[in-house]
């Protein structure tokens, strides 16, 4: 189960009034506030934290479940600021708290603490989140807490590849069942029919070109790699013996076609 936040704050006076805010609220909530993954800086002066808010259940329907959290200590002077953001999914959590400082893949949650990626695409499209600096304007997003388990987060992309198809979803899927989760990437003209699609889900979620593009790539590698090794075993294999052929009512072997 995940902790409660310990913000390492003894001794310390908030700097301003919404540092003295937050400390209030944490203090207030703390029972319900868990720490999913936390990074310190070895001079103590800052500290991040990626936490999971449950008391986001009982608010707004589809609000954010998890809040990214920055601690600026002034060990001189015995101040903290405290800077905080209600996040829609963890990467964006940890992309909010990699603009403040943090290396972003210092704050990953650790393996047992918590569902596992379902497969690559997934690890893959979290780390582009993480990595991806000030490449996402966050538009709108949904957390729907019971069936089906899912949180979609609707973004302005502002990347060259992205000019014909800016406005993306990203959209968490998780099975309760086999404790996982899936994420990917859908790509649209405009929020207009990103809108649509999420209304109607009648399609498939559009893939960006981006990604089918390495698809292709990742395929066509496989088949050479395969290829290669297919002529090196043939290679290996030494010729038949001449001898003659075969009388007219002797079996012919030969080696069957696979479907």
């Amino acid at each position: 189960m995940p902790k409660t936040p310990n913000l390492r704050l003894d001794g310390l006076t908030p700097a301003d009034e919404s540092s003295a805010e937050a400390e209030s609220d944490i203090a207030l909530w703390d029972d319900l506030f868990g720490t999913l993954a936390e990074h310190h800086t070895p001079d103590a002066k800052h500290s991040f934290f990626v936490i999971h808010d449950g008391s986001a259940t009982w608010g707004i329907p589809g609000a954010p479940q998890f809040i990214a959290l920055h601690i600026s200590r002034d060990l001189t002077a015995r101040t903290v600021r405290i800077e905080q953001a209600n996040q829609p999914t963890v990467p964006f959590a940890q992309l909010w708290l990699a603009g403040r400082g943090c290396p972003p893949d210092a704050v990953q949650l650790p393996d047992e603490a918590h569902s596992e990626p379902a497969d690559a695409l997934t690890t893959h499209i979290e780390r582009q989140i993480r990595h991806s600096g000030d490449r996402y304007e966050i538009k709108d997003h949904y957390t729907h807490d019971s069936e089906p388990y899912e949180t979609w987060v609707m973004v302005r992309d502002s990347d060259p590849r992205a000019v014909d198809l800016p406005v993306r979803i990203f959209l968490e899927e998780a099975d309760l069942d086999a404790f996982t989760y899936t994420l990917r990437e859908g790509a649209f003209r405009d929020g207009t029919s990103a809108n649509q699609w999420l209304f109607d889900r009648d399609t498939p979620l559009p893939e960006p070109p981006e990604h089918l593009v390495s698809a292709d790539r990742r395929t066509r590698a496989a088949l050479a790699r395969s290829t290669t090794g297919q002529l090196a075993t043939t290679a290996s294999v030494p010729a038949p013996p001449v001898g003659p052929a075969p009388s007219a009512g002797a079996p012919s072997h030969r080696r069957g076609s696979r479907s």
